[in-house]
């Protein structure tokens, strides 16, 4: 697609998107103020990730939220079941567990059936695939390589840039991404951490071809080979549906992307922000915005793990926490096990789900990825859950932190120097 093509499309989509959107605004009523901000956000949103991410506003989509391991891999499993032409799966973690043995011989079975079926695992979060698992895809012609290979990590600086991203595209036209790895322990928890509560996406639509354009420039990274043609990328159909953009960030990319988007968001709400993060250690931008809002009397409200599984980030979380308390965000453990999910909602029209936790390793240098979805009724289905997982945790309050034992403090001070290496 040429340039001016591309611009084509865009111009036709966003007026398409905007225009209804816009009107369901101004005969809503609201206070004038409101009204001209959301307008505002609703034109300016998208172009800003279109500019700093290549990220196509789509409208011709259908979403589902997938709440937890079970559901999630029972989606996407009927959707490789049903796959024709290809498979493409792109994991931080695949686990050699009965999950990820169950995922192998399924892929290995729709590649016996002529279906194409690539894959690729970070070095690092998939360190535990044994030679003997990776080479039984390999033999049945499954496709599989590891991003940014490392043998050495500790005289090597490519550990520090993980390809964190979790894809899963069906035949170009299913998709999904979220929080979820191919782990056992994403469906029956830890023993020490309880149940796993996290969030995954299934995309059906237009926007599947974001997240291909991210899984094919990752394959051409890893392996030269170049992913192109209508089977891979599907004629975008401009229907009604649900307005997405998928963004992509990474230490390839000339901006934060993701955390940029972010910012934008938390800095243009009016009413409220709900954060689902398994690790908060916000850049100082982010935090400066979080701050902002809540002291201009919006309603910040942040959900954390209560436990977590991995302890100095959990320190490192901590660390924040009194600052954030002190401009008025709220701040909540998750009590009913591990939650690990990645989700922002702001106002009534705006929310995201995807991998990037609020931290400096998701949105400084890890490859990461986003859906930013734009509609009142998704929203509110991702405002019920938020709502849900508030009923399951506990609010931090202010006097009660500052009372907390010394050395809790003392650890948290020590951490805090080095959580943006975390």
């Amino acid at each position: 697609m040429n340039l001016i093509g591309f611009w084509q499309i865009f111009s036709l989509v966003f007026l398409i998107t905007s225009v209804p959107v816009a009107v369901v605004i101004i005969l809503e009523k609201r206070s004038p103020f409101k009204t001209i901000s959301w307008l505002l956000i609703l034109i300016l949103f998208p172009v800003m990730l279109l500019n700093n991410s290549d990220a196509l506003l789509t409208t011709g989509n259908q979403l589902k939220i997938l709440l937890n391991g079970k559901e999630t891999f029972k989606a996407i499993f009927d959707a490789i079941k049903n796959a024709k032409h290809h498979i493409h799966l792109e994991y931080y973690i695949f686990a050699n567990d009965d999950i990820g043995n169950k995922m192998k011989d399924l892929l290995i079975a729709k590649s016996c059936e002529g279906v194409e079926v690539r894959v690729i695992i970070d070095d690092v979060g998939s360190w535990g695939l044994k030679r003997k698992f990776l080479s039984e895809l390999r033999k049945n012609g499954v496709k599989i390589y590891p991003f940014m290979e490392v043998r050495f990590p500790r005289l090597t600086s490519r550990v520090n840039f993980r390809n964190h991203r979790k894809i899963v595209i069906v035949d170009g036209k299913i998709g999904f991404t979220g929080g979820i790895n191919i782990a056992d322990r994403y469906i029956h928890g830890l023993p020490k951490l309880g149940p796993w509560r996290d969030t995954h996406l299934q995309i059906t639509g237009d926007a599947v071809d974001g997240l291909q354009v991210i899984f094919a420039a990752d394959w051409y990274f890893v392996t030269k080979e170049n992913l192109s043609g209508d089977a891979y990328f599907p004629p975008l159909k401009e229907t009604a549906g649900t307005p997405v953009q998928i963004s992509a960030s990474g230490p390839d990319s000339d901006w934060e992307n993701i955390g940029m988007a972010f910012f934008a968001a938390i800095g243009n709400a009016k009413k409220l922000i709900y954060i689902s993060t398994p690790y908060m250690m916000p850049p100082s931008y982010i935090s400066l915005a979080l701050k902002t809002a809540a002291l201009s009397d919006i309603d910040v409200r942040i959900i954390i793990p209560g436990v977590s599984d991995a302890i100095i980030p959990k320190w490192c979380s901590l660390s924040y926490v009194e600052k954030l308390l002190e401009a008025g965000v709220r701040i909540y453990t998750y009590q009913a096990g591990f939650i690990h999910s990645k989700t922002i909602i702001v106002d009534d029209i705006l929310s995201s789900i995807g991998t990037t936790n609020l931290d400096f390793r998701s949105i400084e240098t890890n490859f990461e990825v986003n859906a930013f979805i734009y509609e009142r009724e998704f929203t509110q289905e991702m405002k019920k859950q938020f709502r849900a997982d508030l009923r399951n945790s506990r609010e931090i309050k202010l006097a009660e932190w500052r009372l907390r034992p010394w050395h809790h403090k003392f650890r948290e001070s020590l951490a805090h120097i080095i959580s943006p290496m975390m």
